[in-house]
């Protein structure tokens, strides 16, 4: 069984996937993670994350790279937004993609363009999303709690920025997927959000 979860930055898709793959015993991909370790490769190399060659290099990041602490900054975040943009770069990660997702046995992958680009043969597509105002302020209050200081003003500007890059950009972008279970997530907790995520999956399944 593959299960595909999408949706912009800081929607709990991440959290939500991880549930998934836990209650229904698959393994997990946050696809996000990828391009971050690029957006940092590049960052790393002294690059342009604009400049599609210094991108495309930056595909052949090291796998110890994945355990760097600091692709989860906003920074690196900022950057995997803007080498995501190029087509290359996607088609170079596509196949480690798609070799997790079609693994015996399944898999639950998130990102901006699984059930889309990456598995438009899931079995299950989720498009995870909450408005602005919900997601800036989760990540502000995970920055706090991290000891980073910028203002909720300041997150709410780069959300807006990044929906806008991911949305519009010519390859893979944002948007659910045809046949899509839409979770919007604003008003929901997490275990409130989780919930939902596997009851629609699990209508989906006996429908």
């Amino acid at each position: 069984m593959i299960i595909a979860v999408d949706g912009p930055t800081a929607s709990g898709k991440g959290t939500i996937a991880r549930a998934l793959a836990e209650h229904f015993g698959l393994p997990h991909l946050d696809t996000g993670l990828l391009y971050r370790a690029v957006g940092r490769q590049v960052f790393l190399d002294g690059g342009d994350p604009d400049n599609g060659g210094d991108a495309l290099t930056a595909t052949t990041f090291p796998d110890g790279l994945l355990l760097d602490p600091e692709l989860r900054s906003e920074v690196t975040g900022g950057l995997a937004s803007r080498v995501s943009v190029h087509a290359s770069v996607r088609a170079a990660l596509y196949e480690r993609q798609r070799a997790f997702a079609t693994q015996p046995g399944g898999a639950v992958l998130d990102g901006r363009d699984i059930g889309t680009v990456i598995a438009p043969d899931a079995d299950v597509k989720l498009f995870v999303t909450a408005s602005v105002e919900a997601r800036a302020e989760r990540r502000w209050k995970e920055m706090q709690e991290r000891g980073a200081a910028r203002s909720l003003e300041e997150i709410e500007a780069d959300l807006r920025l990044r929906d806008e890059r991911d949305r519009t950009r010519a390859e893979a972008p944002l948007r659910a997927a045809e046949g899509a279970v839409v979770l919007d997530t604003s008003e929901l907790d997490r275990d409130a959000a989780v919930a939902a995520a596997i009851a629609a999956v699990e209508a989906h399944l006996g429908a």
